[in-house]
């Protein structure tokens, strides 16, 4: 029997068959559906946010709202019971994650729903095929990963334009990265960071730009740089070499060498939103929607904006071993 979902935000609703939709402005709400009952803080009454989760036919909600104002969606989803997939990062930052996590798992779901955080990177074919490939070559011995894209243009929205949360743009894209390289390393994981950051475009704030060394448990180094303001040509490439081999990771193509080259390509896998919506619909179950995940990667991210603002000193992270992977 279909679950019925409603969508918290304006995001895309091409995925499910929709309940109903609610922003905080409902005329955002309206544009994308005319077919779907809409709710808004300025729908009139019996249109809040909260009537809506007082909606039986509504059991699980998707929630896709600026990163500042979610952890207060979530925590009212979950007290009516509902089964809730948030839009990544997890939170504006740790402490505002952990707190959020705290209060979940020390009662928050008394009701039964659950809370599961999107990441796309997790559902990729391309980063699931690689991760296999690498935890078959024996020990990583290095990695790296290189991200430049020239963002032309503001961002869109006003709380992407004029960032509250740390990071800006650099937080709400950069955890995708830090998701993708936690997954290709699988066992291995980051212990300690030196970064350094960049304001590169003024319409980028308040920086666009990281460049960081790492340090595993096992005592291998790695790179992560990531530029969204930078002019060089555009790169998506992750690379882990290992004791037998390695394996490189572009857009849709894995690259695995040992005694020779190996490629595979991934025309269809799109950008893994359907996978993980699917993933979640099916139970919301999956390890690699747990927020526990999506708070590891927020540490990495945040751990480098504050290396970056102290000059590059070491910053040393504590939630990268996650249990029950």
């Amino acid at each position: 029997m279909p679950v019925g979902v409603a969508l918290i935000g304006s995001a895309r609703r091409d995925l499910l068959s929709l309940k109903a939709i609610y922003s905080r402005t409902s005329r955002s709400a309206q544009a994308l559906a005319s077919d779907i009952d809409v709710y808004g803080d300025d729908a009139g009454e019996g249109r809040s946010y909260e009537d809506l989760l007082n909606r039986d036919d509504v059991q699980n909600v998707i929630i896709a709202l600026p990163i500042v104002v979610q952890p207060e969606y979530i925590r009212k989803a979950l007290q009516a019971g509902k089964h809730v997939l948030s839009e990544k990062p997890i939170a504006k930052d740790l402490g505002t994650a952990r707190e959020l996590l705290d209060w979940y798992h020390d009662g928050g779901n008394k009701l039964g729903g659950t809370w599961s955080v999107a990441e796309n990177f997790r559902f990729l074919d391309s980063f699931l095929y690689a991760a296999q490939r690498i935890s078959s070559l024996g020990r990583v011995l290095s990695f790296n990963v290189r991200i430049a894209t020239f963002k032309t243009d503001p961002p869109e929205t006003p709380w992407r334009k004029t960032p509250s949360h740390q990071g800006g743009f650099l937080l709400d894209g950069g955890v995708h990265f830090t998701a993708g390289i936690r997954l290709l390393l699988g066992e291995t994981y980051i212990q300690t960071l030196s970064a350094h950051t960049a304001q590169l475009q003024a319409h980028l704030p308040p920086v666009d730009t990281v460049d960081a060394t790492m340090k595993t448990n096992t005592g291998v180094t790695g790179s992560f740089s990531v530029s969204f303001g930078t002019t060089l040509p555009d790169v998506f490439e992750y690379c882990v070499g290992c004791k037998g081999g390695s394996v490189t990771v572009r857009e849709g193509v894995v690259v695995m060498r040992r005694e020779g080259e190996e490629s595979r390509e991934f025309p269809d896998e799109g950008e893994g939103v359907r996978q993980e919506v699917e993933a979640w619909a099916e139970g919301g179950k999956s390890r690699r929607q747990c927020p526990e995940e999506a708070l590891a990667d927020l540490e990495m991210l945040e751990a480098m904006l504050r290396s970056g603002e102290s000059g590059g000193e070491p910053v040393r992270l504590e939630l990268q071993e996650v249990r029950g992977r």
